[in-house]
């Protein structure tokens, strides 16, 4: 996939979370960019941030950088009943 097209489905989720506060935002393009793109995906994004003329939305760079430190929200979502309260969950 091209970079040119990862930019741009990038920024269609940057626009999506545009709405909500920068705090909410850039764990939701994190979690979203973790949970649905695969790595040489996040990779090839990543590389794009180091070029001076990249077109990523600010939000994406700094979900981008936070990539690094944080866990796949996908564990939330397979975790069992006795695990639910370590992830934070509010169910139940």
């Amino acid at each position: 996939m091209s970079t040119v097209k990862l930019v741009r489905m990038a920024n269609q989720i940057a626009s999506f979370f545009r709405s909500y506060p920068e705090d909410q935002a850039i764990p939701g393009i994190h979690d979203h960019l973790v949970a649905f793109w695969t790595p040489n995906m996040r990779a090839a994004l990543l590389a794009d941030v180091g070029r001076d003329d990249h077109e990523l939305d600010p939000l994406v760079v700094k979900a981008l950088l936070a990539l690094e430190s944080g866990k796949s929200p996908i564990e939330k979502e397979i975790a069992g009943p006795e695990q639910v309260g370590e992830l934070g969950s509010d169910a139940g």
